[in-house]
């Protein structure tokens, strides 16, 4: 029996709808941030990857969560846009609701804290009160779309006959999706299952509604929850690409996804997603956030096919079954290739762009990625489809307030290290001539020099995009600033320069969450 809901329509009982948060509580991972630009354009990305619904922020939080989420409304066909508020946020609903207007279709999400402990520290209400606020937040939200989720903000933790209560409210003044988060991390599968399954028994109405699980990974159990509260019914799954989010993280949008196709015979369960672009995403996001998965990481981690083993090598190389679950090509691996070299024109360059899954890229963009495609394949006797992710990925972002221009560079055993280095900062240029430590101590304090700021190094690190002495360097940095921390990236041949690269696109980062505000308490 198909259900029907104020946005999809008629869904089949099979389907399940993927609900990503990437853009709201992914980006408040330590160290994550993105521009306006860069949200956009992951949006863009993630209504292609076939996501039902992207939450694109939290639009009272400051002007820029609000614009990022009317820009997402406006330009962003086909997937629900969402945008977050608190049930009893004194401004929330309405800035949602303002936010959302040009969307296509629009959800407005709400939520309030139902556990005894924070109803107690937390909101310092009684239980009540928060009956009431959850009645009057979803009729407040109805007047804006007939698509309302609300949320038992640690519903984990929520004494079950008050949960119900709470659903019920919820429910009861206009309410479609009701979602019941693992706010901490806290619970088990076996207790997912269970509160899924007797909201469903309990709650009047609860047939009515979606429920939706959102679980977060401090004990390592976002997906296994997740999946769980699949068995238990809900019908929604809250989730991020990489898995990034606050602390330790969400449940991994792609790890849930290939779960669901790979054992369709244990979950019966199906998504709208389009799997091979899962690879593209993940890369996508780290390139925008500054922070690579770990190599182990299933699905998208380098290592996720790799086999070193002889055993398992040999055993692939008779049946790739023997000990692959899921094709590389199924999430989008495809074999490390030689590309184009020196005299290889544009439209080639544009041609293997499209073949990486890259969308058109706007003159400007492809004429500086295509420069600097032409410069690494003199520089380097064999370029790889990697080669040409990472200096794309690097030339790609948009609207970086501090952009490289020119480094130089001088040093040696015998003498300190001296660095020329010419930026823009606003589209204003500066150059400076420092002496360091070094050369990366040198072309640091070179930026700091032309653009003064008080953020500290908290982390560099350099890895290999491919093999070789001669392979690009990719680099992440790390900076720290009033407790706030931003990853930035680079990557180019000369290691300095994607040391220099990665810390201006930290130093980026740090301007944008410089604006950010957090909404105050309740």
């Amino acid at each position: 029996m198909a259900f029907q809901h104020p946005s999809f329509g008629s869904i089949s009982d099979d389907r399940v709808i993927i609900f990503d948060t990437t853009l709201r509580d992914g980006e408040q991972s330590p160290g994550f941030s993105m521009n306006i630009e860069e949200k956009l354009r992951m949006a863009h990305a993630l209504g292609e990857l076939g996501v039902d619904v992207i939450e694109a922020g939290f639009p009272v939080a400051s002007a820029g969560d609000f614009e990022s989420v009317r820009r997402i409304a406006e330009h962003v066909r086909g997937p629900v846009i969402c945008g977050l508020a608190r049930s009893g946020g004194k401004r929330d609903i309405e800035s949602a609701g303002e936010a959302l207007r040009q969307a296509e279709r629009k959800r407005i999400h709400n939520f309030i804290s139902t556990s005894p402990l924070h109803m107690k520290y937390k909101l310092r209400m009684e239980p009540e009160t928060v009956l009431e606020i959850i009645a009057e937040g979803n009729r407040k939200a109805r007047q804006f779309t007939d698509d309302v989720e609300w949320s038992a903000e640690d519903g984990s933790r929520t004494e079950a006959d008050f949960l119900c209560r709470c659903v019920e409210a919820a429910i009861r003044n206009g309410a479609t999706t009701i979602n019941i988060p693992d706010t901490v991390g806290f619970a088990t599968p076996e207790e997912m299952r269970a509160i899924f399954t007797m909201l469903r028994e309990r709650v009047p109405g609860a047939s009515d509604v979606i429920f939706s699980a959102h679980n977060h990974n401090d004990l390592g159990l976002a997906v296994a929850n997740t999946l769980a509260s699949v068995d238990g019914g809900a019908r929604q799954i809250e989730c991020t690409i990489n898995g990034i989010g606050e602390r330790a993280g969400n449940a991994a949008l792609e790890e849930i996804v290939m779960a669901l196709k790979t054992r369709h015979d244990q979950y019966g369960r199906v998504t709208g997603i389009k799997t091979p672009k899962l690879l593209g995403m993940s890369r996508m996001l780290a390139t925008i956030t500054g922070f690579d998965v770990q190599p182990n990481k299933a699905i998208v981690g380098r290592n996720a096919f790799a086999h070193e083993s002889g055993i398992h090598q040999d055993g692939v190389l008779k049946n790739a079954a023997t000990y692959e679950i899921m094709t590389p090509e199924s999430v989008g691996w495809t074999k490390t290739s030689l590309v184009l070299g020196k005299h290889s024109g544009r439209a080639a360059f544009r041609d293997k762009l499209a073949q990486l899954g890259y969308a058109e890229l706007e003159d400007e963009a492809l004429n500086a990625a295509f420069a600097r495609f032409k410069d690494l394949a003199d520089r380097k006797k064999d370029v790889f489809d990697d080669d040409i992710r990472a200096l794309v990925d690097d030339e790609s972002r948009d609207h970086e307030r501090v952009r490289l221009v020119a480094l130089e560079l001088s040093g040696g055993t015998k003498q300190q290290a001296h660095v020329k280095l010419e930026i823009t900062v606003d589209g204003a240029v500066q150059y400076v001539a420092v002496s360091g430590n070094g050369p990366v101590d040198a072309a640091f304090r070179a930026i700091g020099q032309a653009f003064p700021h008080t953020a500290e190094l908290a982390l560099f690190s350099v890895a290999n995009v491919t093999e070789g002495t001669d392979a690009q360097a990719r680099t992440t940095v790390r900076l720290k600033e009033n407790g706030k921390l931003v990853d930035g990236q680079g990557a180019d041949a000369d290691t300095v320069v994607s040391a220099v690269r990665a810390y201006i696109h930290a130093l980026n980062k740090l301007l944008v969450k410089r604006d950010r505000a957090e909404p105050e308490a309740l």
